[in-house]
């Protein structure tokens, strides 16, 4: 579903979002088929070919093929795409294989869903009018890399169920908890700003009413579980590092463009819930 007004933006984000499954898994994208929904009888079909125009440079960006699609008539507008990648089943990487020990990395920031449900609600500054689209268009390259790499022990993205659903998911598949740094999660700029104003959707609150049994009630999540919950579209990676190897790792990140990148927390073997905010 459009996320932004700009349609040439929304074929971007969309595209972006797709192949980001991909690249979560170590992958490498070959191909992909757009899969469009249109009310013919609301928009215009020139702003659908925009909304594919963006999809199709986000491929161009990606190295791939946009092959073709399938369209239908739709009461709303909806756009994707079916991703075909290709990965060694030797470094395909999961989301239930981490290991007690290892440090967590996330390589784009949080925030997304505050930020484009403040411009919903008209309350977005100008300065931040690009700030949650520049980070949803950015392609999850850097997985296809980090697949090669047997030091890294997990991997997903993260997407609508936020920050504390895609970690619960990482913990309960790998029967382990996770400490988490909650001061050294990457934000947007701003993103306190507005979600000080009461700028959060309604799949915070999904979020955090799903998962919420799973974290350990204290005073630091409450400072921080609407940044925890806020439900991202194109996301960015998670990332679980074994200790030996993180000097490795943040130098194979700056590499491929992801700097400054900072532990946001730790696996520790099971305790009585998944997450502790520290």
């Amino acid at each position: 579903m459009p996320i932004v007004d700009d349609p040439f933006d929304f074929g971007r984000i969309a595209a972006t979002n797709s192949i980001s499954d991909i690249y979560a898994m170590g992958g490498k994208p070959i191909m992909a088929i757009a899969i469009l929904g249109w009310p013919t009888n609301v928009l215009a079909p020139k702003i659908a070919r925009t909304v594919i125009e963006g999809g199709r440079a986000t491929c161009d960006a990606a190295g791939i093929v946009l092959a073709g699609g399938h369209s239908i008539d739709a009461p709303e507008p909806m756009f994707g795409l079916a991703v075909t990648g290709i990965v060694d089943k030797a470094h395909l990487k999961r989301n239930d294989t981490a290991q007690a020990g290892d440090y967590l990395f996330l390589t784009k920031p949080l925030g997304i869903g505050i930020l484009t449900t403040a411009e919903k609600r008209g309350l977005l500054k100008d300065e931040d009018k690009y700030s949650a689209r520049d980070i949803m268009i950015q392609l999850n390259k850097a997985g296809a890399e980090f697949a090669k790499c047997d030091y890294i022990h997990a991997m997903t993205d993260i997407t609508g169920f936020g920050l504390i659903g895609h970690l619960s998911e990482i913990a309960e598949g790998s029967d382990v908890s996770v400490e988490l740094f909650s001061d050294a999660i990457p934000l947007i700029d701003n993103v306190r700003h507005y979600e000080s104003l009461g700028s959060m959707p309604g799949g915070t609150f999904r979020n955090l009413g799903n998962y919420g049994y799973l974290i350990e009630q204290n005073s630091i999540f409450e400072q921080h579980k609407h940044i925890l919950g806020d439900p991202q579209t194109s996301g960015g990676l998670l990332v679980s590092v074994s200790p030996n190897h993180i000097d490795e790792f943040l130098s194979l990140s700056y590499e491929l463009g992801l700097k400054d990148l900072k532990a946001i927390g730790q696996i520790i073997p099971t305790k009585e819930y998944r997450i502790y905010p520290k």
